[in-house]
């Protein structure tokens, strides 16, 4: 028998949506975008942290505040560390502003505390998260230069430092509280040997990690089948638990005045699943049914990327538009979409 895998949704913009006016519906009122989501089935929630973005949103002020509401549904709650005062990602892994000139040692130290800091904020309100990522998409290293492992920096003295800055924020998890587990997020979803370079090179330098966590965006990352093959190899692999932190499918290529898609074309789509509701929600059926079919049922859980981004705004805090409005599971009105009822299937 399959085993249930837990489905979550990173809604780490929601904060600022509702600031600028946003509003989610399930039917004709108004509602809670958390309790929308936890009655369609969610149960757990993503949050990225920034140490001190320029917009002041996914800041530890307002991840406290985020994590409260969190708790209150009831939900799993799963925090990602950044380690940057904006955007992590395989384009960049750029030190926060006050870590910039810090020598290596310092950088080690820094990374220590500030996840001390944050998870005792968490801790002191009873919000403690359940699991917490380590860095985000850190397929070429974090905390860039020290921390890269890519191009001219793939080398074994590279690798080390790498593995000492994540081990110095493991340790402070662990410290905070022993039952919070621990995710080590790359982006390589349909990518098999890319995700094994990675891995691997942990496990060499011992690593030691509960979750291994992956992104996944077909007009990215290669085909479903990909993402079976690389899943099925990598639980047998690992012998870890395996999390699609991020996924996303648009359900509908027609926008809003005045917003671009970064999912905007025919060919960009994955064939078989038309950009509609409809074909969003057969994507999520047979993803699901991927990750439920994962050898020894690791195929732990997933997450929706940002599904309540709806467009209450062209540009927003950190400098960048809403390219993402129509791979939500909500309208640009905020309705719910039928697509979330698979959840529940």
């Amino acid at each position: 028998m399959a085993k249930a895998v837990i489905h979550g949704m990173d809604v780490s913009f929601l904060d600022e949506i509702e600031s600028e006016g946003g509003i989610f519906r399930d039917g004709e009122g108004p509602a809670d975008c958390l309790a929308i989501l936890k009655q369609s089935g969610v149960q757990a929630v993503r949050l990225r942290i920034w140490n001190d973005p320029p917009g002041g949103y996914c800041n530890l002020e307002r991840t406290l505040r985020m994590a409260r509401r969190i708790k209150e549904q009831g939900l799993r709650f799963l925090l990602d560390f950044h380690y940057s005062d904006g955007w992590a990602d395989p384009a960049k892994q750029t030190k926060p502003r006050a870590w910039a000139e810090l020598a290596f040692p310092e950088l080690v130290h820094a990374v220590h505390a500030y996840t001390a800091e944050v998870l005792t904020a968490l801790r002191d309100q009873g919000t403690l998260p359940d699991e917490v990522q380590i860095g985000n998409e850190i397929t070429p290293g974090l905390l860039w230069d020290d921390g890269r492992v890519d191009g001219e920096w793939d080398t074994d003295e590279q690798w080390e430092r790498l593995a000492v800055l994540v081990t110095s924020g493991i340790q402070a998890v662990r410290e905070a509280d022993s039952c919070i587990r621990i995710m080590i997020h790359i982006d390589r979803g349909g990518d098999n040997k890319g995700s094994r370079k990675f891995l691997d090179r942990f496990w060499e330098l011992g690593v030691h990690y509960d979750t291994i966590g992956l992104s996944y965006y077909s007009w990215w990352h290669g085909d479903l089948e990909a993402l079976r093959e690389n899943l099925n190899d990598l639980a047998e692999r690992y012998g870890k638990d395996l999390v699609v932190v991020e996924t996303a499918y648009p359900w509908t290529l027609t926008p809003r005045e005045g917003f671009a898609f970064i999912v905007s074309g025919e060919e960009q789509l994955h064939e078989g699943y038309p950009a509609t509701v409809e074909g969003q929600a057969a994507y999520l059926r047979d993803f699901l049914s991927i990750l439920r079919e994962v050898p020894d049922g690791r195929g732990a859980g997933w997450y929706w990327w940002e599904p309540a981004w709806i467009p209450s705004k062209p540009e927003w805090s950190v400098g960048h538009s809403n390219g993402w409005s129509n791979l939500t599971l909500f309208d640009f009105d905020g309705r719910r979409l039928s697509s979330l009822d698979v959840l529940k299937e």
